[in-house]
């Protein structure tokens, strides 16, 4: 009975940051939405700005329960640069948590709210969010055959132009590395096999359409592509053989001790322009990834597992980087619910505001 209590206690671990991060989620909704009606009447980049400093806010909350909370330590190999740079994200992709990764490299440059996602189409359809993200310069993508080009190049184009920073965020494998589904690793090693390509272990096939489109639709407007190379510590199991990496749950719930993140910053000059030459240029940066990732799972020397080779630094996030997010927008939620017309309000939010988002992403479908 009471190891059943401690071991529910210790599950529960998430709830807090889980209540907290939803929790806040109609508030925010809601100031978003005042100021994009406000800013209807003033010029585009002041609604711009403002959304990125909202988001800004909202993400690095949280951050406060991602990297303080969870007490995860961060480990960055490589030249991350100081300054904010307008960039193409490249990353190895195994779960949830990789997308809180690009935020946690984002905030050290102070370019946390120009963080944009190129996303699966199926998000679309989350509360709130599927219909927030694609209104911060997210970017919804259908697989194969149904990948729609112009679309992607129209809504990129349509933010160089209004001259927004950019910090883009794609996963060319299209979906996640899991080695529970040996199948899909399989068929991915096995189309590479086919196309004469380097079969790969720890990483799939790459998809070059997404990461072709976004290069070369921004080529005259971007700084760099940063090739980020991402692995959880504690993902092997007693045998030596790779485990799935940690969930959002898992991961709140304190069960991944460090994140290791090797960042490669690339010139643009040196990636190929045509789509069949970047297809193969692609393919070497995830070779590259591949060899990372099997030192850090599978070398012989038990001292050179778990860690990237090269110098590293332990990197520790501020608490002013994110805390006063937290008492910001929780207070503002908390203040909300103590009155009834609060209470009302928000979960109208919740209910008209999931509406007309699904209302909008089914008129753009």
């Amino acid at each position: 009975m009471l190891l059943s209590l401690v071991l529910h206690t210790y599950s529960m671990r998430y709830v807090l940051p889980a209540a907290v991060m939803m929790g806040t989620a109609p508030t925010y909704v809601l100031a978003w939405g005042a100021w994009r009606l406000l800013s209807a009447l003033l010029p585009a980049r002041f609604y711009r700005e403002l959304d990125d400093r909202f988001y800004t806010i909202y993400q690095s909350m949280v951050l406060f329960f991602f990297e303080r909370y969870t007490g995860v330590q961060i480990i960055i190999y490589g030249d991350l640069p100081k300054n904010k740079e307008n960039v193409v994200y490249l990353s190895n992709h195994q779960c949830t948590v990789d997308w809180i990764v690009a935020d946690m490299l984002a905030i050290r440059q102070n370019a946390l709210g120009h963080v944009r996602y190129v996303l699966k189409d199926g998000l679309k359809w989350l509360p709130l969010y599927g219909w927030y993200f694609s209104q911060h310069g997210g970017i919804y993508v259908k697989r194969s055959a149904r990948f729609n080009e112009k679309e992607m190049r129209n809504k990129l184009w349509a933010q160089v132009k209004a001259e927004t920073p950019m910090y883009l965020v794609i996963f060319p494998e299209g979906t996640r590395y899991n080695p529970e589904m040996p199948k899909v690793i399989a068929d991915s090693q096995l189309f590479a096999d086919k196309e004469g390509l380097a079969v790969l272990k720890h990483v799939l096939t790459p998809r070059v359409k997404a990461t072709h489109v976004a290069i070369d639709s921004m080529k005259n407007y971007l700084d760099a592509v940063y090739d980020v190379t991402v692995a959880y510590e504690g993902t092997v199991d007693h045998k030596g053989q790779r485990k799935v990496a940690p969930s959002m749950t898992e991961f709140l719930c304190k069960e991944c001790p460090k994140v290791h993140i090797y960042l490669d910053r690339i010139e643009l000059k040196d990636i190929p322009e045509e789509q069949m030459y970047m297809r193969r240029w692609l393919h070497e940066r995830f070779e590259i990834k591949d060899k990372l990732l099997i030192e850090f799972y599978d070398a012989k020397d038990s001292k050179r597992r778990n860690k990237f080779p090269g110098k590293c630094v332990h990197s520790k996030l501020s608490l002013k980087k994110t805390l006063p997010s937290l008492l910001f927008l929780g207070g503002l939620t908390a203040s909300m619910l103590l009155t009834e017309s609060g209470r009302k309000l928000y979960v109208k939010t919740w209910i008209y505001g999931t509406l007309i988002g699904y209302l909008w992403v089914s008129v753009k479908a």
